[in-house]
């Protein structure tokens, strides 16, 4: 039991459905049948959610640091001490203040070793920001911590995965931000994590265009042709398996994206409107790139249900599901390799499904 891992999760917005759905995740005891999560919060605020949520009797094992995190038990890291208002769908700089110090507690603690991933909770973009937090969001604060160079916002799911090229940037700034060499380093990110942290030996990989019917032979915009195309050329050319680009519209219209391990969005929400469209309950958001393992449900903070026991914790259990997966894929591909150079041997792929591997 003490060779779990230890799974990380940060609260996100004291005023949104984030402590909802880790208390529903986690009053599933076959949860810790797989890993040992460690909440970094309060358990004052856990205990105002829970009841007014109506969640039962679910109760943390407090604990001062994740070394003293007991398996077959929900830990909590209690990370400050005074009292915290609680306004429950109200947007306040309360909600950001104790969003932030979870945050930074949990990821000091990942980032030194001390938990094996973090899973966060989803945070307000607005009220977060402070001296220590002028970032977009979640993505470019862990990008800037972890020391990466580049990163992917990564949206996953059993039937799908989708990157982009720009993330949290203006619709209107997306064309300037879209160059051949930015693609080429997303589709090289998209294509090591395939196969480092989902075992796909030979992942094939689409890309959407930037324009209506991808330009429709330079018609409607010149992107495609100039940027986009000689992009997938240059990848492929250096041994990743990509295509298009595609007309956004059609290929989810017509379920191409079935044929493909991976697709490459051009902006935010030209691929994130069709996943959570195909995956909403069961999508995942995974910063590939990162040296570490960070994954988070793929909703926002749900203001507008806060407090009224509707919130849906599917997404979140498959994120905390997929950071086990990810780090156990990772581990056991370097075990691997490892034992390739002592031995000289080949390395042999193969595929497990987490959720029937208790161990």
């Amino acid at each position: 039991m003490s060779n779990k891992l230890k799974i990380g999760i940060s609260i996100g917005d004291v005023n949104g459905i984030g402590l909802e759905v880790i208390i529903k995740t986690l009053s599933n005891p076959a949860i810790l049948n797989y890993c040992t999560p460690v909440v970094y919060g309060h358990t004052k605020i856990s205990s105002f959610h829970r009841k007014a949520n109506n969640l039962g009797d679910f109760s943390f094992n407090v604990v001062s640091q994740a070394s003293q995190a007991i398996p077959k038990k929900a830990n909590m890291i209690n990370c400050w001490e005074e009292d915290v208002k609680i306004e429950l769908g109200q947007v306040t700089a309360t909600g950001g203040k104790y969003a932030l110090l979870s945050l930074e507690r949990a990821t000091a603690d990942l980032i030194n070793g001390d938990i094996d991933a973090l899973v966060t909770a989803p945070i307000n973009k607005h009220n977060i920001q402070s001296e220590t937090f002028a970032f977009p969001g979640h993505t470019e604060y862990l990008q800037e911590k972890s020391g990466s160079k580049d990163v992917l916002m990564f949206l996953i799911s059993e039937n799908l995965r989708v990157g982009v090229v720009t993330g949290h940037i203006p619709v209107k700034d997306v064309p300037a931000a879209i160059t051949k060499d930015k693609i080429v380093n997303k589709l090289k990110l998209i294509n090591e994590s395939l196969k480092k942290d989902f075992w796909i030996e030979k992942p094939k990989i689409a890309v959407l265009g930037l324009n209506p019917h991808a330009s429709d032979n330079g018609l409607l915009g010149s992107e495609e042709a100039e940027v986009i195309s000689p992009a997938i050329q240059e990848a492929y050319d250096k041994g990743i398996i990509c295509f298009g680009p595609y007309p956004a519209d059609g290929f989810f219209g017509n379920s191409s994206y079935k044929q493909f391990d991976a697709v490459l969005a051009m902006y935010h929400d030209q691929g994130l409107i069709p996943f959570k469209t195909l995956a909403f309950h069961n999508g995942v958001n995974y910063t590939a790139g990162l040296n570490f393992v960070r994954t988070s449900p793929d909703h926002g903070t749900g203001y507008d249900i806060a407090g009224k026991n509707l919130a849906d914790s599917t997404s979140f259990t498959e994120a905390l599901f997929s950071a086990i997966h990810i780090v156990k894929n990772r581990r056991e591909q370097e075990e691997m390799l490892s034992n390739q150079l002592r031995t000289g041997g080949k390395v042999v792929e193969t595929q497990f499904d987490i959720k029937d591997d208790a161990s």
